[in-house]
């Protein structure tokens, strides 16, 4: 059995090993061949329809994400104008409401002035009623003491009342008029 080996391999090795045999190039090329046009067919068109709805998907994505950016900033936008707006109306609130303030408390200045202006009035007037009824009781007094000292001082009696109140009356105006006199 060895010999029969030994002039196989000899008729191989006329043989290069490195080139296969012509049919394995043609059956592998008959099976590319096959295989590509399916792959061609199907494969390929499945594929780059998947690319495609992919890629719409993503540039859909992208719009949307665009829209949405430019709808943040609108909105951000239409936020600071309504906070300036609101910081512009709180500060005309605030100023409307010092004014208020100041006519608040100037009418009640004056308010208070002319309340206080009144009450000094009503008590002046009270007062000089009151001065008026004590210099008309402290006269009636007056006299009747000046004319019981005058009774004692002639030793006589007094007693007619309408020339004892002429007598005390005479006396009391000399007594103003000499207090007038000296201021």
């Amino acid at each position: 059995m060895l010999p029969a080996l030994v002039t196989l391999a000899a008729e191989k090795e006329t043989h290069n090993p490195l080139l296969p045999e012509v049919y394995d190039l043609v059956w592998g090329a008959l099976c590319f061949i096959a295989i590509l046009v399916v792959f061609w067919k199907f494969v390929l068109p499945r594929m780059q329809d998947m690319l495609d709805q992919r890629a719409a998907a993503i540039e859909g994505n992208i719009e949307k994400a665009d829209e949405a950016q430019r709808q943040a900033e609108a909105a951000l936008e239409q936020y600071t104008a309504q906070l300036a707006e609101a910081r512009t109306q709180a500060g005309e609130i605030r100023e409307a409401a010092r004014e208020d303030a100041k006519k608040i408390v100037a009418e009640a200045k004056d308010a208070a002035t002319v309340e206080a202006a009144r009450v000094t009035a009503a008590a002046h007037a009270q007062i000089e009623a009151e001065r008026q009824s004590a210099l008309v009781s402290l006269r009636s007094e007056v006299g009747t003491l000046a004319l019981d000292l005058a009774g004692g001082v002639i030793g006589e009696t007094l007693s007619d009342d309408a020339k004892a109140q002429a007598v005390v009356d005479r006396f009391l105006a000399e007594l103003e008029a000499s207090q007038k006199v000296s201021k």
